[in-house]
């Protein structure tokens, strides 16, 4: 997307012998990023306007978008049923992919145990991949937010023995193998673009087998946002007041008048993490940023963080629920009815001025 992708990615198509057509207005380098407002796929729809547009004309199903550096990949897919763009967010490519990683790795090693496979992501990323783990048999690991902790985590592993195949972020970046141990945009396209191929040969679109992890696995249904705030001391007196409800280390119970109960938290600033026998946390430490974690009895786990950047607060949500719970339509509305609660009653937006994310 105006960037310098374009050279690599066709060099590995073509090396493959995958056909493919470029949005001419957006594929070589344009400092001005001139067709685009953001010139960045994590934002959806509003940027691939173009993609649309001459997939539509091409006849393709399928769209793979990095950002202006290569290191993020998008995709959408225009869905049958309905004649539209699907865009896949940073958590549900995280679960196709660990699942193809996975697929792949099995195929390579039939039979072999996968006792010393890993997995890594951020901790506020899915954690879809960690089900799946339990599932399967291999390990999860989950670290700080920001991709030098996955890449770093995996080097570890790697140093000590371990066989890493997969890590990624939701904010669409993923590492696909060992040769780049960052977010790559050139190797995650040709691994979703493979794993399309694999999937349009078996009569199945990359839609209806995420749809079959989820079945398999559990829905893992996410609600991501944030709140501008401009006031550092105000983002702090927000956060302290989480912390103090009845005193130090008394952190929220319930939300809607105990409707819903809070049976974990790990603070990441203070150190306090009471699901760890010592209630010291074992991720590591910072006090210069804010970043708590709530798990609730039905699932939901939900993180509080300030953006390292922006003026920003987020928001990070998952409901996690087990396989047997198929009603996806309820599982969103407990999800948005819980979000909506932890916002006003942590935040209380209204009173400190805060101003949500447009849109």
């Amino acid at each position: 997307m105006h960037g310098v992708g374009t050279p690599y990615v066709k060099k590995v198509f073509d090396g493959i012998g995958i056909i493919f057509q470029t949005v001419p207005e957006q594929q070589d380098p344009d400092p001005e990023f001139s067709t685009v407002k953001f010139p960045n796929p994590e934002e959806g729809k509003s940027s691939l306007d173009l993609a649309f547009r001459t997939a539509d004309q091409q006849g393709s199903v399928v769209i793979l978008a990095n950002d202006p550096d290569a290191d993020r990949l998008a995709c959408a897919e225009k869905q049958k049923d309905t004649n539209q763009w699907k865009v896949f967010t940073g958590n549900e490519l995280g679960a196709l992919l660990g699942w193809w990683m996975l697929f792949q790795y099995r195929k390579k090693n039939p039979g072999k145990s996968l006792e010393n496979v890993y997995m890594v992501c951020s901790t506020v990323s899915s954690m879809i991949l960690r089900t799946i783990a339990k599932a399967e048999g291999f390990h999860f690991i989950d670290t700080l937010t920001g991709f030098k902790w996955i890449g770093n985590k995996a080097l570890e592993l790697q140093s000590a023995g371990k066989e890493v195949i997969f890590g990624f972020e939701e904010a669409i970046g993923y590492m696909c193998s060992m040769a780049v141990v960052d977010k790559d945009g050139v190797s995650a396209a040709y691994q979703l673009a493979t794993c399309a191929s694999y999937l349009y040969s078996q009569g199945k679109t990359i839609n209806q087998q995420l749809q079959e992890i989820y079945d398999k696995y559990g829905q893992h249904l996410s609600l991501n946002s944030y709140y501008i705030c401009h006031d550092p001391v105000l983002i702090k007196k927000i956060f302290d007041k989480i912390r103090t409800k009845r005193g130090p280390d008394t952190y929220p119970e319930t939300i809607l008048n105990g409707k819903y109960q809070i049976t974990t938290v790990r603070d990441l600033t203070t150190g306090y993490d009471n699901n760890q026998p010592d209630k010291k946390a074992v991720l590591p430490v910072s006090s210069s940023s804010q970043m708590i974690t709530f798990n609730f009895s039905n699932g939901l786990v939900c993180t509080l963080r300030t953006s390292g950047t922006e003026p920003k607060i987020k928001y990070y949500t998952e409901m996690c629920a087990y396989p047997d719970i198929k009603d996806k339509t309820q599982i969103t509305k407990t999800l948005e009815e819980m979000v909506d609660a932890i916002c006003e009653e942590m935040f209380e937006p209204k009173l400190n001025g805060l101003q949500a994310k447009a849109g």
